[in-house]
C-alpha cells in the first residue's frame, strides 16, 4: 500500500503535528506501507524510510497545484491530511483540499486526522462560517480520525445533524509521544539537575510544550509564586521550545509569561531550556519530580506534551477534562485539579511534595497508561482505517 501524508510542518520545524507525522510515517513504513510526505519547504527531506517532499512555500490556494502534481506522480491509494489550523498559516485552502481531490480521475481515498478543531482565519467577523469550514473539510473526506473524545463527540453530532451531506467514517485514534525516554549516554540525574542549579533538596517541577493561551501558563507561574512565598523549595524547568514554528500568537503569549515571571521576582526559580535535541528533552523531564500541565481547556489525549510526561513515568498534575476520559483515573495515573486555579495547583504540588508514596503511585500509573499509546499500535489502527476505505 502507498500513502501520501500532508502536513503543514515537519522536522526540523518545531511543532507537535510535524513530530506526529514523522512518527506515524516511520511506524507505517515499519508495517510495510510506502510513505511519501508533502510538507513545507522549511522541512528536511532526509528521513530514512520516508520520501519527504518539502515543496510548499506557502499554504494557500496555489499550493493545490503542487499537491495534485505530486499525487498524480506518486499515485498513492490514500492521501492522509494532518490538520491543525496554525500549521497551515490559518489559511482555509487546506480545508477545501479534500473536495478538490474528489474531482481527480481515479482519485485516492482521503482521510484527515484532526489534531484539534481550531478554525482557520477567513475574514473579520466570519463567526459561524469559520466553524463551517472545518466541518466542510470533514465532509469532504472518506474517513476522519480524531485524537480525543471531545472532538469525536463534536464531529459525530455535526454529522448526525446533517444526514443529507456526505458522511465520512469516524475513528478515534489517540496520539503517542514523540519523545522517547532515552537521555544522553552516561546520564546522571543529580548531575543533570545541578547544571540547572537544582539541588537534591529542591522540588523540581517541569512544564513541557509551547506556550499558548490554552495551556495555563499564568496559572503555573502564580502557583509557583505561592509555593515560594510559603517556603517550599520549588523550582520550575520550562522544557523545550517556547513558541514553535507555526502559530505567531504564541510569541506574544510567551512574552506575557516571561513578564509575569519578572513581575513576581521568580527569575531565579524558573529555568528555560529552549529547543533541544530529543535526548536532552528526555533528560530534562527525567530530572524533574513532577510534570505540571494546567491546561485551560482540560487535559486531553491529543496533547503530545502529556504523552511525553506519561512515557517518562512522571507524576502529572493537570486539569479536569471537559468530557470524561476513561483512561484518566484521578489519584492513580494523574492528579486532576480545576483549570485557572493557582491555589488548587499549589495545593496539589504541596500534596505531592509531602507524599512520596503518592508520587510513586502516580508515576507507576503513568507508565502503565503510556503503554496504551505506542506508535506500533497507532500505525496498525491507522492502517485499518486505510484498509476500510479501500475495501481491503
Amino acid at each position: 500500500m502507498k500513502t501520501c501524508l500532508i502536513s503543514g510542518e515537519f522536522p526540523p520545524m518545531q511543532g507537535g503535528v510535524g513530530d506526529y507525522t514523522k512518527e506515524l510515517g516511520l511506524a507505517l513504513a515499519s508495517e510495510g506501507v510506502e510513505v511519501c510526505v508533502i510538507t513545507s519547504t522549511k522541512a528536511d527531506a532526509n528521513f530514512p524510510s520516508l520520501k519527504v517532499l518539502p515543496i510548499i512555500k506557502k499554504w494557500n490556494w496555489r499550493s493545490w497545484g503542487s499537491i495534485i502534481k505530486v499525487i498524480e506522480q506518486e499515485k498513492p491509494q490514500v492521501v492522509h491530511i494532518q490538520y491543525q489550523a496554525a500549521a497551515y498559516g490559518m489559511h482555509p485552502a487546506i480545508n477545501f483540499l479534500p473536495w478538490r481531490l474528489r474531482l481527480m480521475n481515479s482519485r485516492p481515498r482521503i482521510v484527515t486526522t484532526f489534531h484539534d478543531l481550531r478554525v482557520p482565519y477567513l475574514f473579520p467577523k466570519a463567526g459561524v462560517l469559520r466553524r463551517w469550514v472545518v466541518m466542510a473539510m470533514a465532509r469532504g473526506c472518506d474517513a476522519v480520525i480524531v485524537t480525543n473524545v471531545e472532538d469525536l463527540l463534536t464531529l459525530r453530532q455535526h454529522i448526525e445533524r446533517n444526514r443529507l451531506l456526505p458522511k465520512p467514517a469516524l475513528h478515534h485514534i489517540p496520539i503517542g509521544s514523540n519523545i522517547k525516554p532515552l537521555p544522553p549516554p552516561n546520564y546522571n540525574r543529580d548531575a543533570w539537575r545541578a547544571r540547572w542549579g537544582v539541588s537534591k533538596e529542591d522540588f523540581l517541577l517541569s512544564y513541557f510544550g509551547f506556550l499558548n493561551e490554552t495551556k495555563g501558563g499564568e496559572t503555573l507561574i502564580k502557583a509557583l509564586f505561592q509555593l515560594v512565598e510559603n517556603g517550599y523549595p520549588t523550582k520550575l524547568l520550562m522544557v523545550g521550545g517556547q513558541v514553535g514554528a507555526s502559530d505567531p500568537t504564541n510569541v506574544e503569549y510567551a512574552r506575557r509569561i516571561k513578564a509575569l515571571v519578572e513581575e513576581l521576582g521568580l527569575e531565579k526559580r524558573v529555568m528555560w531550556t529552549g529547543y533541544t535535541p530529543p535526548e536532552e528533552v528526555s533528560a530534562n523531564l527525567m530530572a524533574s519530580d513532577v510534570c505540571v500541565l494546567p491546561y485551560k481547556d482540560g487535559v486531553s489525549l491529543r496533547r503530545g506534551s502529556l504523552h511525553a510526561a506519561l512515557i517518562h513515568c512522571l507524576p502529572v498534575i493537570s486539569t479536569f477534562p471537559r468530557v470524561p476520559v476513561k483512561e484518566f483515573v484521578n489519584g492513580q495515573n494523574i492528579l486532576l485539579i480545576p483549570p485557572n486555579d493557582p491555589n488548587a495547583l499549589a495545593e496539589a504540588v504541596i500534596a505531592l511534595y509531602k507524599d512520596p508514596a503518592l508520587r510513586e503511585r502516580l508515576g507507576r500509573g503513568a507508565c502503565e497508561l503510556a503503554k496504551e499509546f505506542g506508535w506500533e499500535g497507532i500505525a496498525k489502527d491507522t492502517l485499518e482505517v486505510y484498509e476500510s476505505m479501500l475495501g481491503i
